[in-house]
């Protein structure tokens, strides 16, 4: 009998506005709806990844699961407990075991400070006597790959994009995380350490059992990472399921036309013309029922009067459209 893995990490009604400046002295308030109402689970030991264009909401998502910056409201649960909640996780507990790896490999270090001592500042700060925690940043440097003799003493510039950023991996293990948050973490780097690092966080994912959650713009890169994938437009998850399902039976529009952007590595397939046409809308002011709409070419009426709820459509898959949920008033049906 199979056994469904238990969700590690637990996304409820996640939400952030942020306001934004303005010379108005009457009326509503603006506000950039980055991310609205988003739902999602991670099962222990897979990976999530999450993609969309840019400006949908992925690394704010990312930085919400963190508290590097305060939702306006839902919940998270990790390991089954609430963070916040009465005999729940603290944000410290929460941030021992979620640690999270960034973009900008450069920017993520202390140029004051040597390798070896930016992997042993965490377990520092959480106690840990400075020689163990030295120790113990040695030990992640052999385990990314990097020689601790050769490595340890040296400082962030004297070290190439890729060796940094092997540096963020091994400072986000120093913790004996659960969950580690990979946001564009690979992008950056050209193709060939691109590869490595991806191998790398592979082997580590197998040899720590560890979990992730893998945001990136590179869809070939999430499909070689990922277990599940959730599909996010303008704030909103439109698609969700596993990489075979999204991949390969799409059933939301604008996962078709991502996944139809692709450039394909056979020179005589050209796309002619592109999937998907316009600019997404303003966040300001998105459109009502469904936010896709503007850009879909099967929207009708019910798409602009009814927003889609997430409906499941199989096991694991659910879609936000209206083609896909029965009786919705679309003409497409099922």
């Amino acid at each position: 009998m199979n056994v469904e893995p238990r969700p590690l990490l637990n996304v409820r009604n996640l939400r952030k506005y942020f306001p934004v400046r303005s010379d108005r002295l009457m009326g509503p308030r603006l506000l950039v709806q980055a991310v609205d109402d988003v739902n999602f689970a991670i099962a222990e030991g897979e990976t999530l990844g999450i993609v969309g264009e840019s400006g949908c909401g992925k690394s704010t998502t990312a930085r919400l699961l963190m508290h590097l910056i305060a939702p306006d409201a839902g919940e998270v649960w990790l390991g089954g407990k609430r963070l916040g909640g009465p005999d729940g996780l603290t944000l410290r507990q929460l941030r021992r075991s979620m640690q999270m790896v960034f973009q900008d490999s450069y920017a993520s270090l202390n140029p004051r400070l040597s390798v070896q001592d930016s992997i042993a500042f965490s377990p520092r700060a959480h106690g840990v006597p400075a020689p163990q925690a030295i120790d113990k940043a040695r030990e992640l440097l052999a385990l990314v790959g990097l020689d601790p003799d050769q490595f340890g003493r040296r400082y962030p510039h004297e070290l190439s994009g890729g060796q940094r950023q092997r540096i963020n991996v091994a400072r986000a293990l120093a913790l004996e995380p659960k969950l580690v948050i990979l946001d564009e973490a690979v992008s950056a780097l050209d193709k060939s350490i691109e590869a490595q690092v991806l191998n790398l966080l592979m082997d580590l994912k197998r040899e720590l059992r560890l979990t992730y959650l893998f945001i990136s713009h590179d869809l070939n890169v999430v499909q070689y990472v990922s277990d599940h994938v959730l599909v996010m437009y303008l704030g909103k998850v439109v698609e969700l399921g596993t990489v075979d399902d999204i991949y390969h039976r799409p059933r939301h529009p604008y996962t078709q036309a991502l996944l139809a952007s692709r450039p394909s590595m056979d020179p005589d397939v050209k796309i002619e013309q592109s999937p998907l046409a316009g600019d997404p809308p303003n966040p300001i002011n998105p459109p009502s029922g469904c936010r896709f709409r503007t850009r879909c070419a099967f929207a009708e009426g019910v798409c602009e009067k009814v927003e889609p709820a997430l409906t499941g459509i199989g096991r694991g898959h659910a879609v936000a459209c209206h083609m896909r949920i029965p009786a919705s008033g679309h003409t497409a049906g099922r």
